[in-house]
């Protein structure tokens, strides 16, 4: 009965001493730091220009100019279906889009479009071309460029008309955010082909002529400019 009684105090010390060790080994697991995950490479557009540095100075412009980097500024309508679904296109895409079509004119397609309509890999190849350009140009980022030229050429206010009793009343009203945007890429582009139509420049240096002068706030060069100008001007005659 003693041998018994004297060895159990012993198993009972080094149960102990393991699990001391046991439980130190785990508090050093648990110390020690996981692994950083390995770098991510970032989405350039076409593979060259990175656009989540891009600043957009215009607050009430800030939520409806979507700079989300991508590689290929093309969805090929998959948010076409819902409603407000150009808050999720690229500012480069609409762009594009609006190269589709530079031929119309108010709700009149006054020129062809077929210098540069047509497959979306040709609006495509025009736009890189276009932003490689004003990088030669400027020396800065071309999204940031373009960013700055639609603040520039989007306008604030304009008229609208509505009928009162026997007679038509225009009324000055404030432009929205979205209509800002399309107005400006709309005339930025149409202008563009107008001075390039039937003539030996090309599109991609009016382009690059017209975001270039809404950039710098050019209005004798830039059609776009004076557009704004001559809207605002009426609608403030209409107050």
């Amino acid at each position: 009965m003693e041998e018994k009684i004297a060895e159990d105090p012993v198993k009972n010390d080094e149960t102990v001493e393991v699990s001391v060790q046991i439980g130190e080994n785990v508090k050093e697991k648990e110390a020690t730091p996981k692994k950083k995950p390995k770098h991510v490479p970032k989405f350039l557009l076409f593979g060259r220009w990175d656009t989540s540095g891009i600043e957009v100075k215009d607050k009430g412009l800030s939520v409806y100019m979507t700079l989300k980097p991508v590689l290929i500024p093309r969805n090929y309508g998959r948010h076409a279906g819902r409603k407000f679904h150009k808050l999720d296109m690229s500012i480069v895409e609409r762009l594009m889009n609006k190269m589709m079509i530079p031929g119309h004119k108010s709700k009149k397609h006054v020129l062809t479009s077929g210098a540069s309509g047509g497959k979306s890999e040709r609006v495509m190849r025009l736009t890189k071309e276009v932003f490689s350009k004003i990088e030669q140009q400027t020396k800065q980022n071309p999204v940031q460029v373009l960013v700055t030229a639609i603040e520039n050429a989007a306008l604030l206010e304009e008229i609208t008309a509505y009928q009162m009793g026997g007679i038509m009343v225009r009324k000055a009203v404030v432009t929205s955010p979205q209509r800002r945007i399309d107005w400006a890429l709309r005339l930025i582009t149409q202008t563009a082909y107008q001075k390039s139509f039937n003539s030996k420049k090309s599109i991609v240096d009016s382009m690059v002529a017209e975001i270039l002068a809404c950039y710098n706030k050019d209005v004798q060069n830039s059609n776009a400019m004076r557009e704004r100008e001559r809207i605002e001007r009426e609608a403030e005659g209409a107050r």
